[in-house]
């Protein structure tokens, strides 16, 4: 086995969405070269790494989550010589990289699948999951897909039925199959040969299924819906427990980190969710052979209101055991953080606030989604500018995505603020955007941009808060207090989880410590006395313990 040096514990990992980053030859999408010339911000905004979105060959139906060449990258984006000089460029500011993959399904433009379908015979033909239909020609079980309709698709070729989890231009791969396995690890192998760091391994939940092909059972939602799903989308309305999550999963995950532990201090960060995604998540990386660490939805899709996180965090934290996790409160699949927190106090700021420090106080590490840093709010986008097939299928339930997914803006007095010289961008530039370009939030000191770059480095230079254990206090609402702790340096961190003018009373244990504070990066507080703390609406307080 060769070493790990764990760089990825308790890192901040930044999110590239490459469509809508930086745009270098003026088509309107963002590509690696526009990625090349932002370098320098994201190595003065501090974060430890990056994870690069797919860039991949892909028909671009789902925007490269539908891949029909795993080894090259879309000439939309650019060239491979492009990513490696983005790379290096990276490793050259001690930035990691890791890269999505898609291992769960392709594109049906992939040739793979093109050879799968072709005939029941053919030396693919079992590299994707085919099932007959049932004796009156009807999908073979009641699986569901992501995108609200049957997981099943019938193909004339072969007159059966093709397994996809999301669009039916997703065909799921076959991963019983050994061949199968073994083309994934040479993929890998490719990209690591190469020097990438590690993968951000997309939809790992969904690797596997049921061979007797068995229907999910109904799932009891009067009290509970799955935090990956939003409401309304009937896939939640099943347990999940024959399409996914299985736990021949694991067997898999094993094969697959033996192999990845054959390069020097490479990293595995899964996307893990399903019915209950703490626990898919926490499972899924513990016991040392499965992946360093998995991405939760825990509070990636809530309000971050202090139910939301309280039980989020206690949950996971019940259960990690000797595992790892990564903590994100935006990604590119959900609306932004800003627009999901209660608003009533009129102050996104706060809220950027807020989300940026409860985020990146958490035990694990941290992914920022691009325009996190610039506190964002979800763009509001007219049904004739949606472009993602999952919100035009869903509409009007579902406006997650491309209204989080608009191109970034980087200077205020500029058409399509900066992101492109070209004439149009592929999703609209949002006008509310333009008064956090992030131009103007460079030379304001007070600003959010600001505020991560202090705060990013502050954690780097506190380990309690970048690799400390986590004490979670006893507190009611609004009020989510806990202590991070590494060797004899403890850090106690309250929140203020509400839109409201709130007084935090310390127990009697903790007023008779002693507790300095740490002004430079709390913010909200309105007075601090022995006995108790008031804060303003999502205010939040650190303090050394001494």
């Amino acid at each position: 086995m060769a070493e790990n040096n764990e760089w990825w514990r308790g890192a901040v990992i930044y999110q590239i969405y490459p469509r809508s980053f930086c745009d270098s030859n003026g088509d309107g999408v963002g590509d690696l070269l526009g990625m090349v010339s932002k370098l320098d911000y994201l190595a003065d905004l501090g974060v430890d790494g990056v994870w690069v979105s797919p860039f991949f060959k892909s028909p671009m139906k789902d925007f490269g989550y539908d891949v029909s060449d795993y080894s090259d990258v879309d000439p939309v984006f650019g060239t491979l010589d492009d990513f490696k000089r983005f790379l290096d460029g990276a490793h050259d500011r001690d930035i990691k990289v890791i890269i999505d993959q898609v291992y769960s399904h392709t594109s049906d433009e992939h040739v793979w699948f093109k050879k799968s379908r072709s005939d029941r015979t053919n030396v693919k033909s079992d590299w994707y999951v085919w099932a007959d239909p049932k004796p009156d020609g009807t999908v073979p079980n009641n699986w569901l897909s992501y995108f609200g309709g049957p997981a099943w698709t019938f193909d004339p070729r072969r007159h059966q039925y093709y397994l996809h989890h999301f669009g039916s231009f997703q065909p799921s791969l076959n991963i019983w199959n050994p061949e199968v396995r073994d083309r994934i690890k040479k993929t890998a192998g490719f990209w690591l040969d190469m020097g990438v760091d590690g993968f951000r391994l997309d939809v790992a939940h969904t690797y596997l299924y049921d061979p007797e092909l068995k229907d999910n059972p109904v799932q009891d939602t009067s009290n509970f819906w799955p935090s990956d799903l939003p409401h309304g989308n009937p896939l939640g309305m099943q347990q999940r427990v024959n399409s996914m999550c299985r736990p021949e999963n694991y067997d898999w995950i094993r094969e697959f980190r033996s192999f990845i532990d054959q390069w020097d201090n490479k990293c595995l960060m899964a996307e893990a969710g399903g019915d209950h995604a703490e626990e898919v998540a926490t499972s899924y990386s513990q016991g040392g052979d499965l992946f360093h660490m998995s991405y939760t939805y825990g509070i990636c899709n809530s309000d971050m209101s202090h139910n939301a996180v309280s039980s989020s965090v206690k949950l996971t934290n019940e259960l990690i055991k000797d595992g790892y996790i990564c903590w994100a409160t935006s990604n590119h699949d959900v609306t932004r953080v800003i627009s999901r927190v209660n608003t009533f106090s009129g102050k996104p700021r706060d809220i950027a606030f807020y989300c940026m420090a409860l985020g990146m106080s958490l035990r694990g590490s941290f992914c920022m989604y691009q325009g996190e840093e610039l506190g964002l709010p979800q763009a509001e986008l007219r049904f004739e500018d949606l472009q993602d097939p999952y919100d035009i299928h869903m509409y009007p339930d579902h406006l997650g995505r491309d209204g989080g997914r608009t191109p970034l803006p980087w200077y205020h007095n500029m058409p399509h603020a900066g992101f492109t010289t070209g004439l149009s961008t592929w999703l609209p530039v949002a006008e509310a955007h333009l008064p956090l370009s992030a131009d103007l939030q460079d030379t304001d000191k007070d600003s959010i941009l600001n505020a991560y770059r202090h705060f990013l480095k502050w954690r780097k230079e506190t380990p309690a808060i970048r690799k400390g254990d986590i004490d979670i206090h006893n507190t009611e609402e609004p009020f989510f207090v806990f202590t991070r702790s590494h060797g004899d340096k403890k850090v106690m961190c309250i929140f203020n989880c509400s839109d409201t003018c709130s007084v935090y009373r310390f127990t009697e244990d903790e007023a008779n410590i002693k507790l300095s504070p740490v002004e430079h990066v709390s913010h909200g507080v309105i007075d601090f006395e022995k006995d108790k703390i008031k804060f303003n609406p999502y205010g939040y307080a650190f303090f050394e313990v001494e």
